[in-house]
Parts: structure tokens; C-alpha cells; sequence
């Protein structure tokens, strides 16, 4: 799907149907990027790290976003540049400046250096500052344990929650993932952000006009709301109080203060002002899982053992399985690939915009949900 493929028919805004094929929506976003003046590898690496959370029922890491990043990119506060500046490169260590390009771009380029730092020293830690976005945190982790890597990957964001018992923000809900092999299955993937909920959550609830759990933010007054609008000017919650603020705060010195980048304060809001850079920090790092064994496979292998007595344990009443970590959103990607990526109409609406917006032309949907 190109955006110079004038001649191809254009999709109504207002029929896109509610589940569409893999291809296509990948395709289309794209496009979009295509649009914009990115090469076409780097389009479809940007356009596969957001289907693929859709995919997973990651909404808010998905294409719900591409509004957001296409006004930042015309605004210029997210560059065009494809690859970060390694700014410092010592042993096991990097240091890259990206320079406020794509974070997908600049997060798989940091992830695949630790890891060949990983396969020289045993180790490989790549942080990132001057950064953006950079999608779901399990693409970097799924992509460490795929090479035979534990991977940890994580970033900071603007503050959104408090310290116990404080009344204004001063950590942000960073996200933390941590990948691992896993002999005979896919890797074992955690992959969490530090508040109750991530903001995209909330901010996904907004535009369907739906609740959200009392739990998750509270309004502008410090009290716990279940209106998600209310939630946007209030703050977050940490998840486990005191403890997940206490690992939100760990992350912004493993992200902005080791990278020599923003923290804190100094991060700006995903959705404040567009010409403003976001200026966020990433971490990343890979064990070379050899390294700890005696061959390529033993760790994988006693992860695989782990596994099986987690997904063989008792289980309480009312339950018919255990999971994984990650089970639950691979066994949603599995399905996607199967029947399709199913999308909120205002995602896909908005979807629309962006495209007819930058000339873009959406041909059709077809009816197969496969990943091309």
C-alpha cells in the first residue's frame, strides 16, 4: 500500500469494519510513515511494533497512537532520523543519543547492540537518551530472548504519580519488561508499567466513552475517580503503592540518569505540547545465557522446567489454567494472526484522518487476518 498508489479505491472513514486483516493495517500505517519521508524498513518496523500491541490487546500501545506521533513529526519535535548517535561505547557499555527520533527505530538499534555486547562480554547494557516512545517494551525483550538473551528493557516517562503520601506527581509510570528463553515454547515475557495503568489505557477508555476501575488514577481533588476524562487531570496510582513507586523511581535513574539524559521533571508529556520534544530515556540490557552454563541450551532448558511446574501447580477453585507471564497477550497475537486485529472506531476513525490527511489512500480490507 503505497501513498503514491493514487488509483487505488479509498476506504470510507466511516466503514472501516471493526476487525481488519494484519496485512492490511500494517500495510496502512505504513503507508503513513512511508507519507512522512521514512524508508520503507524503517515504515514497517515502526508500523509492525504498533499492530503488533493492537495484536496482543495492547490498545494503548497501538495504533492509537499514530496521530500523536505523526502531529510531532510535522511539528518537529520527533526527527526523521533513522539511528541514534552512539555517543559512548566502553566494554559492555553504550551510550547513544537518538536525537528524539522514532523510539522503535532507536530501541531495536539499542536492544541488538546489547546483545552483541552480550555475545563478547557476557553482558551488553545500551541506555538511550534524548529518546522517544518507543512502543511496547516486550518487542525488546522478545527480540534479547530470541538470540539466547535475558533481556530487561525500560524508559521514563513525565511524572504522573506521587510518593506515598505526597500530593503531586514526581515519578512517572515507567515501564519495566524482562525477557527470558525458554526451551521447546516462546520466551517467558513480563512486561508491565509501574502505575495501577498505563495512561493510554485511560486515555483509550476516554475516547469509547467508557469507566475505568476506581483503582487505576484518581481526579484533580486526589480522590479515586472512575471517570477516565477526570483521570487525565488528576494523577496515576502506583501499583503496589509504596513498592511501585519505589521501581519507578529505580527505573528513571537507570534510564535518564545513567544515559545522561532527562528525568524527573525534565521529561515532557507524551500529549502536552507537540513542538516540544518528549525527551524521554531508555535502558537496555542482555545476559548471554551461555555465559551461565555449560551450553547454549541449559538455561533455556531449566526455564522450560520452571514453566512446566508453574503451568502443572494446583489450581484454586473456579480456575481451569495458570499462565505465564505474557501467555495471555502471545495467545491474543496467535488469534490476531489468525482473524484479524480488532480496532475501537475511534482508533480507526482516526486512522482514517491521519491517512487522508497526508494523501495516503487506504484500499479495502480483505478478509484474511494473516501477518505478510
Amino acid at each position: 500500500m503505497s501513498a503514491r498508489n493514487a488509483g487505488a479505491p479509498v476506504v470510507d472513514p466511516a466503514h472501516l469494519p471493526p476487525t481488519v486483516p494484519v496485512g492490511w493495517l500494517t500495510d496502512a500505517v505504513a503507508a503513513v510513515f512511508g507519507a512522512l519521508g521514512y524508508s520503507a524498513p524503517a515504515a514497517a518496523l515502526v508500523a509492525g511494533t504498533l499492530v503488533d500491541a493492537d495484536m496482543r490487546g495492547i490498545g494503548s500501545h497501538g495504533v492509537m497512537l499514530l496521530p500523536m506521533y505523526v502531529d510531532r513529526i510535522r511539528a518537529g519535535s520527533v526527527s526523521r532520523a533513522e539511528r541514534a548517535e552512539v555517543v559512548r561505547d566502553k566494554g559492555a557499555v553504550a551510550v547513544l543519543d537518538a536525537g528524539h527520533a522514532l523510539g522503535q527505530l532507536t530501541g531495536d538499534q539499542a536492544m541488538r547492540l546489547a546483545v552483541d555486547k552480550a555475545r563478547t562480554y557476557g553482558v551488553g547494557v545500551v541506555t538511550v537518551r534524548r529518546a522517544f516512545h518507543f512502543g511496547g517494551a516486550f518487542r525488546y525483550v522478545d527480540l534479547a530472548a530470541r538470540n539466547g538473551c535475558v533481556g530487561i528493557a525500560a524508559a521514563n516517562t513525565r511524572p504522573l504519580m506521587p510518593a506515598p503520601g505526597g500530593a503531586s506527581a514526581v515519578v512517572g509510570n515507567n515501564p519495566l519488561a524482562v525477557g527470558v528463553p525458554r526451551a521447546g515454547g516462546r520466551p517467558v515475557i513480563l512486561d508491565v508499567a509501574l502505575s495501577e495503568a498505563a495512561l493510554g489505557k485511560i486515555r483509550l477508555a476516554a475516547g469509547e466513552g467508557r469507566p475505568i476501575p476506581a483503582t487505576w488514577a484518581t481526579d484533580e481533588r486526589g480522590e479515586p475517580t472512575t471517570d477516565p476524562a477526570a483521570a487525565l487531570r488528576g494523577l496515576l496510582l502506583p501499583s503496589g503503592a509504596h513498592k511501585g513507586y519505589g521501581l519507578a523511581l529505580m527505573v528513571d535513574v537507570l534510564t535518564g540518569v545513567l544515559s545522561g539524559g532527562a528525568y524527573g521533571q525534565g521529561v515532557q508529556g507524551l500529549y502536552a505540547d507537540v513542538s516540544v520534544p518528549n525527551d524521554c530515556a531508555h535502558f537496555f540490557l542482555a545476559l548471554d545465557a551461555e555465559t551461565f552454563a555449560e551450553d547454549a541450551d541449559e538455561i533455556a532448558r531449566r526455564v522450560d522446567d520452571l514453566a512446566g511446574q508453574v503451568l502443572g501447580s494446583a489450581l484454586a477453585p473456579g480456575t481451569d489454567r495458570v499462565h505465564l507471564p505474557g501467555d495471555i497477550e502471545a495467545d491474543r497475537y496467535d488469534r490476531a494472526l489468525r482473524e484479524g486485529v480488532t480496532l475501537a472506531p475511534s482508533v480507526s476513525a482516526a486512522l482514517a484522518e491521519v491517512a487522508a490527511g497526508l494523501g495516503v489512500p487506504l484500499s479495502p480490507p480483505g478478509g484474511a487476518g494473516r501477518k505478510e
